[in-house]
């Protein structure tokens, strides 16, 4: 007798620790990554790369106030970011009509502002 009781103990034990288990690990109960803000307040993930990539559009835009044309790669030394977002904000400026492109491939291509 004793020992069935000890048997369902661990089995309800047992039963327990799963269910928190595989309560912990389903989708719905996750919350969402946030950081703090300077001013305070709680901003999440994403506002917060939203946030940095219109500061570094700004920062290109005064970078071409001082100059006549611009390439990607002097965007990718400007904002210590890759190839491939220095050419994300580029086509941005481009399609909201500040910036126009010059050239279509290779080290001949650069921006000037319109």
């Amino acid at each position: 007798m004793n020992e069935a009781v000890y048997i369902l103990i661990i089995i309800i034990l047992g039963g327990m620790v799963l269910w928190m288990w595989f309560r912990k690990r389903s989708p719905g109960v996750a919350k969402p990554a946030s950081a703090e803000s300077s001013s305070g307040q709680k901003q999440t993930i994403i506002e917060k790369q939203e946030e940095k990539q219109q500061e570094n559009i700004k920062k290109i835009i005064e970078f071409l106030e001082t100059r006549d044309k611009v390439a990607n790669n002097d965007i990718e030394k400007l904002l210590s970011v890759s190839n491939a977002t220095a050419e994300r904000y580029l086509a941005e400026l481009e399609k909201e009509g500040i910036l126009k492109q010059v050239g279509k491939i290779g080290k001949n291509v650069y921006y000037t502002k319109i």
